[in-house]
């Protein structure tokens, strides 16, 4: 155990984090320091070894238990919780400790262990405050619940993910965090894993100040010496079990609708557990809190789940570096354009926007404002980002643009005739990225006199809900531009899938046998609400019929006869009825009519009444996707296969409880697959039949 002493009237300062005025260090582990300041003032500080960001893995845990058994020793006036990375709280636990796991009886073993340990902090004797900056998520929140205040430095973001990974909290936060702040907040924080920033977590009582770092000693005082009051809304109606039933059922109905039970388990046995379990004894509570997460930890839908948290983890790895890039021009303010500009804004670069149509410019900038309202948590950050996005009718900021990106009509003459006048305008340095969503760049490239910086950049739509970014490259980009983009796409968090440009790329090359088998069934009279409804039940976010209106039948189209015109694959040939809506501006949800008609919020109207699928025609839709994600690695369009597993669950919604496309593949089974699909190919022909490369897939 190291000793020392920081000099009088100094902090310990880790990236300028308040960590103790003349603080002396009493204990050091591998992941934790203890020390205690001049007021006799205890600081137990985390900064996990070896990682960027705090989480809570079994020796931190271990290590936590044997410094506050030296608490209890000591017997200061008061213990702070801080964390010593400038990034952030605790992020929660370490999931890498939850893949694979199998043992039920195992797994509550360890957690009847760590809640002991959360417990012990809890009931220490003497007053105990944690001081949150950054994130303070899962694990973290439950420690943070467990002392007596808590306050927030100003920025500070507090939430409960664990449902995204198929889990709910299993740490204590089942009970504390109700017993905290009103109880149907609480399930809301817990139910969708949405996180709250300052100002709401002050409003809620989650906290009890809000401060800057240079308050943060003072806070703390007063936190010790009892004049800052736990914050405590109470149980309110909750307490009583009529009114928890009612609750519930409201809250089931909810989470039916965005998680079906069969399929995501987690917000129903959380809401479970409050219905039966809320108003009786925590002991009770706690108890139960172990066992369902137990089961849901051990279950197929969390390792799952896990197992995609991975994927992202690997794509956000992709886009780790600096880009270089600090002013962005967007040529083409439709909503693609449009909405990359104002997210790009958002994310803090400085962006400018043209367009021909001063009306689109004009639009855009208004979509913009709503964009800022929505995603930006204050006045000041509102107004920078709308500083920060220029409209720019006379396209001059092509010239001072780090990146410069094409958003105009998906038509090659037209692109090409875009690169041929600002490419001469353009810095020596700069990369132009076109956000085509199918053309090959060969077929752009002869446009600029500098291929090596044309990459495309494909996002798709909306941009700011979707996460994933198509980098595509060709024989002729430099690795140092790939790379730039790259990082660039992280910087605006984004996750970028590095593709090989070929006709629709990867997630286009994907969906297109999706799309045109779900038009074969129009026309061999199957109802368009059944289509969907077959998608829906295995798992997509929406039905093909829906997504085609929704990216628009005119870029279908576009799509369909690229596909057909580049790659000598089988498809069904392009409808006519397709070609005769086009032209009649019977466009998707954008036209407020398509394949369905539109309200005024944008919702397709849909019958109620529609034959139930049955599993030939999920079969039909799904297993072609399948199929084309297999022939793209073969043909090297995506390097590998978390890729390929990411960009289809994050960029088409691709069933994320089932792990990605091949892991689903596997579990059903590859000989099944391609035995389903060697008779659907004697059924209905050539497009589905199986790629040679499924015999080729390593076991897991």
């Amino acid at each position: 155990m190291a000793v020392g002493r920081i000099p009088a009237g100094k902090h310990l300062n880790r990236n300028r984090l308040t960590l103790g005025p003349d603080a002396q260090e009493i204990a050091k582990t591998t992941h934790w320091s203890l020390l205690r300041d001049a007021d006799a003032i205890a600081w137990l500080v985390l900064d996990r070894a070896g990682e960027s960001t705090n989480t809570l893995s079994e020796p931190v845990m271990t290590e936590l238990e044997t410094l506050l058994g030296q608490v209890e020793a000591l017997q200061p006036k008061g213990l702070v919780l801080r964390s010593g990375k400038p990034g952030g709280f605790i992020a929660g636990a370490d999931i890498r400790d939850f893949a694979g796991v199998s043992q039920r009886d195992v797994v509550e073993g360890r957690m009847t262990q760590a809640h002991a340990l959360v417990d012990r902090l809890a009931a220490l004797p003497m007053p105990s405050v944690a001081v949150v900056h950054g994130h303070c998520l899962g694990g973290g929140l439950e420690l943070a619940l467990a002392c007596r205040n808590r306050i927030a430095v100003e920025g500070a973001v507090f939430g409960f993910p664990e449902v995204l990974l198929g889990l709910h909290p299993g740490l204590g936060g089942t009970f504390r965090l109700p017993a905290l702040i009103e109880p149907l907040e609480a399930m809301k924080m817990m139910l969708t894993g949405k996180s709250v920033h300052t100002a709401k977590a002050r409003r809620l009582g989650l906290v009890d100040a809000v401060v800057e770092e240079r308050h943060v000693v003072n806070a703390v005082k007063a936190a010790i010496s009892g004049e800052l009051k736990p914050t405590k809304r109470g149980a309110g109606l909750s307490r009583f079990s009529f009114y928890r039933g009612f609750a519930a059922r409201r809250m089931r109905s909810m989470a039916a609708k965005r998680a079906p039970e069969e399929h995501y388990p987690a917000p129903h046995r959380l809401i479970d557990l409050w219905e039966h379990h809320g108003a009786g004894k925590k002991e009770v509570m706690q108890k139960e809190e172990i066992h369902s997460f137990a089961r849901l930890l051990t279950g197929e839908t969390a390792q799952n789940l896990i197992h995609v948290f991975f994927l992202r983890e690997s794509l956000k790895a992709g886009g780790k570096g600096a880009s270089g890039i600090a002013h962005v021009h967007v040529i083409g303010a439709g909503t693609m354009g449009g909405d990359i500009a104002a997210w790009c804004a958002a994310r803090g670069l400085r962006v400018t926007l043209s367009d021909l149509n001063e009306q689109a410019l004009a639009a855009a900038i208004g979509r913009a404002g709503k964009l800022f309202d929505k995603r930006l948590h204050s006045g000041v950050a509102r107004r920078d980002a709308s500083d920060r996005l220029t409209p720019d009718f006379a396209g001059d900021g092509v010239k001072q643009a780090d990146l410069v990106i094409e958003a105009v009509a998906e038509k090659a003459e037209v692109k090409r005739k875009v690169f041929g006048m600002i490419a001469p305008l353009m810095k020596k340095d700069a990369i132009l990225a076109t956000n085509t969503s199918s053309i090959p760049l060969k077929e752009l490239r002869t446009a600029v006199p500098f291929p090596e910086r044309l990459l495309g950049l494909h996002f798709f739509n909306p941009v700011a809900r979707m996460e994933l970014v198509e980098v595509v490259s060709h024989d002729r980009v430099s690795d140092a531009a790939l790379a730039r983009l790259a990082a660039f796409c992280g910087s605006i968090d984004r996750l970028p899938a590095l593709v090989k440009s070929s006709p629709g790329f990867l997630i286009n090359r994907v969906l297109t046998p999706y799309l045109t088998e779900a038009f074969v069934m129009l026309d061999e009279g199957v109802q368009k609400e059944t289509i969907d409804q077959a998608a829906v039940s295995f798992g997509m976010p929406m039905g093909p019929i829906e997504l085609a209106d929704r990216v628009g039948l005119d870029i279908c189209l576009e799509v369909a006869r690229t596909m057909q015109s580049g790659l000598d694959i089988a498809l069904p040939d392009v409808p006519g009825w397709l070609e005769s809506m086009v032209a009649e501006g019977r466009t998707g949800r954008k036209a407020g009519r398509g394949l369905y008609t539109y309200d005024r919020n944008g919702e397709p109207r849909k019958s109620t009444k529609y034959p139930e699928p049955h599993s030939a025609i999920t079969d039909r839709l799904i297993l072609p996707m399948l199929n084309t994600c297999v022939t793209c690695l073969r043909e090297g369009v995506v390097g590998d296969e978390k890729t390929l597993e990411g960009a289809m669950i994050f960029a088409t919604g691709f069933a994320p409880f089932r792990g990605g496309p091949l892991r689903y593949a596997r579990t059903r089974g590859v000989e099944e697959i391609v035995g389903a699909l060697e008779r659907l190919q004697a059924q209905h022909g050539d497009r589905f039949k199986p790629d040679p490369h499924w015999r080729k897939l390593p076991a897991n």
